[in-house]
């Protein structure tokens, strides 16, 4: 059965990666993220790192793949039920072992971690940390996948663990290495991980820190958030993008951390939803059948999502929103949206229009 399962999980991997070309040897803008002693001068008005921090050359890089954590749980599986890779005769009863995996508190970060835990590092922090992962992730062309994993990483490591600051970062690139090894089929070598950070850190240090995350995480690495599957739906591909891109902001904000994955995904689908139909109640049957939330479930997530799309939070962080003004994700950054939400969309009751 493991056997199996690597297998299918191997044929997803190599498709996401199929046209994709070979990691030259490193070539790569070495990116420092700065210390974090004096956070306030890390990030200028513009949102760009500062000190001797260099913004990562952008190259020409591969479309994405076509599903993330946004959508790939709320998939139609009547449209794949031929599909055997959709799994369709097993898809409920994945959801529910699924949903079982990630309600579990042993595998979730605290909501609460940065108060509880960490003395030395603070929210503002974590979203420049992850601002920048974004940039590394593009770098080196990994799949999406991998940088959800990096981040959970992170969170679960620091709900364990205080760190100092100076560390931040390390702790940003060992995390992206593990969840590289799991997800990629090539990953980047130790080496082009301390290369991309100026060699702030040896080969020995991402070492250790690798062994000390893995340690905490009682080598549990899996994704419990979703069932992933391909989506061939390619007539939509703005909603897919716009999809992308509001999962991606979510990852900056340190609020986000008490919300179950599922219920990030299904918010940002109601949010992508309502930007491109703003008159259409963005849920319905459907939605609610596959994800299991009800509209008032997500009102507060999809509240912070939206803020972040609009620039009241996060603001300053400019890498995730870079990344989806090019043409290749349709622009999708520069997709309009009202200021405000009708709070009546919230509402439980008939959602079907």
């Amino acid at each position: 059965m493991a056997d199996k399962e690597n297998c299918v999980r191997l044929t997803r991997a190599a498709k996401k990666r199929a046209a994709l070309p070979q990691l030259q040897p490193p070539t790569k803008k070495r990116v420092v993220l700065g210390e974090l002693t004096n956070f306030s001068h890390l990030v200028s008005p513009q949102g760009t790192l500062t000190h001797n921090t260099r913004r990562i050359t952008k190259r020409v890089r591969r479309e994405p793949p076509s599903t993330t954590a946004a959508t790939s749980n709320l998939i139609d599986t009547d449209q794949s039920w031929d599909d055997p890779q959709m799994a369709a005769p097993y898809v409920s009863d994945i959801y529910q072992y699924l949903r079982d995996l990630e309600m579990d508190p042993r595998r979730r970060p605290l909501p609460d971690y940065i108060k509880k835990v960490q003395k030395d590092v603070n929210a503002n922090m974590r979203g420049v940390l992850v601002d920048w992962l974004v940039e590394v992730a593009e770098e080196y062309k990994l799949v999406s996948d991998t940088l959800y994993l990096a981040v959970a990483y992170i969170d679960k490591f620091l709900s364990l663990s205080a760190l100092n600051r100076q560390k931040l970062q390390l702790l940003g690139v060992s995390s992206m290495l593990i969840a590289s090894k799991y997800e990629e089929i090539k990953p980047p070598v130790v080496e082009e991980f301390c290369y991309i950070t100026d060699n702030t850190y040896t080969k020995e240090e991402v070492v250790k820190m690798e062994a000390e995350i893995l340690k905490s995480l009682k080598f549990e690495l899996g994704r419990f958030s979703r069932v992933s599957q391909e989506s061939y739906e390619t007539s939509n591909l703005q909603f897919e993008f716009l999809s992308y891109y509001l999962a991606e902001l979510s990852l900056l904000d340190y609020n986000c951390v008490k919300f179950l994955p599922s219920l990030v995904a299904a918010s940002v689908v109601f949010l992508a939803r309502f930007m491109l139909s703003p008159s259409v109640h963005p849920w319905n049957s459907t939605l609610h059948e596959h994800s299991g939330y009800e509209p008032s479930d997500l009102k507060e997530c999809v509240l912070i999502i939206h803020d972040l799309y609009l620039r009241r939070r996060g603001g300053t962080l400019q890498s995730i929103r870079e990344k989806y003004r090019q043409h290749k994700f349709k622009c999708v950054a520069t997709t309009p949206s009202p200021p405000e939400i009708p709070l009546s969309y919230f509402e439980v009751g008939e959602t079907d229009h």
